[in-house]
């Protein structure tokens, strides 16, 4: 029954260091600090760091489903990283003030990001899943 015990903990741990260092990427690339703006209860930082990490969450269920190599989670998680990184550019370029909307609490600037990041995981997990 427990047979399969330790690759599951191997793919767990793997995954959850993977969005942890999604997670690190996103905070370094992003001009703001999330933590500090989540702290005082900033709403629109919480909603576009939550939708980044549901995004990252939904891709890499989909890579683990489908492999039992973790050499190819990390490696796919990799490029839905890239995707989600992208993701932030872009909306970055579409919404000038993307920062100072962020900072201000504008939770529109939030809930845009968020939703995109988590459009992306699922398109990620579809394509990741062929």
């Amino acid at each position: 029954m427990f047979e399969t015990l330790p690759l599951y903990l191997t793919f767990v741990g793997a995954s959850v260091a993977l969005l942890a260092v999604a997670l690190l990427a996103y905070t370094l690339i992003t001009p703001y600090r999330e933590w500090a703006l989540i702290r005082q209860g900033n709403s629109a930082a919480a909603t576009s760091m939550g939708g980044t990490a549901i995004g990252m969450a939904i891709a890499l269920s989909s890579v683990a489903r489908g492999t039992y190599a973790v050499a190819e989670l990390l490696m796919w998680g990799g490029v839905a990283l890239a995707c989600q990184l992208l993701v932030f550019v872009a909306v970055c370029f579409l919404l000038p003030g993307f920062r100072q909307g962020i900072e201000a609490d504008k939770l529109g600037y939030g809930v845009t990001l968020g939703t995109l990041s988590i459009a992306m995981g699922i398109l990620n997990a579809g394509a990741l899943s062929v």
